[in-house]
């Protein structure tokens, strides 16, 4: 593969994972991305935890593939964690990485609680909502 490819891969690679950082810290904010912010943060943990179990603690897929590509275009001696990678280069500082994958997972975890919460919430609303309808419909039928 060529460099320029490889450059465009690693943007692309850069965007999406950047993206899907994001979207795990904050779409349990609105309602609309709930349902599939707790599967896609369920995915994360899943991935870091079950494929962690064979690859290491903490893997993602997305991480090591643009690794790999990194890694085509000469960089070398890259941290095991993306969030550490980007923290250094956008801060000149070179960050612990414990203390970085520290406050990953405690993000995460706050961000995963907090969806699993505001789901069983909107649920239990549409579900007393579903009874209160068809409560209205009994009565107007002279049933109940």
């Amino acid at each position: 593969m060529d460099v320029s490819m490889l450059r465009m891969l690693d943007q692309t690679l850069f965007l999406l994972h950047a993206a899907l950082v994001l979207f795990n810290l904050t779409g349990w904010i609105w309602q609309r991305t709930r349902r599939l912010h707790l599967i896609v943060i369920g995915l994360t943990f899943g991935s870091w935890v079950g494929l962690g179990a064979w690859y290491g603690w903490g893997y993602c897929p997305m991480t090591d593939w643009h690794w790999q590509v990194k890694t085509a275009l000469g960089e070398t001696a890259l941290p095991a964690s993306y969030v550490k990678y980007y923290a250094d280069a956008l801060t000149g500082k070179a960050w612990n990485p414990a203390l970085v994958d520290a406050w990953v997972v405690g993000l995460a975890l706050t961000a995963l609680v907090l969806s699993v919460v505001l789901n069983w919430r909107d649920w239990k609303r549409r579900r007393d909502r579903g009874c209160e309808k068809a409560t209205d419909y009994a009565d107007r039928d002279g049933v109940g």
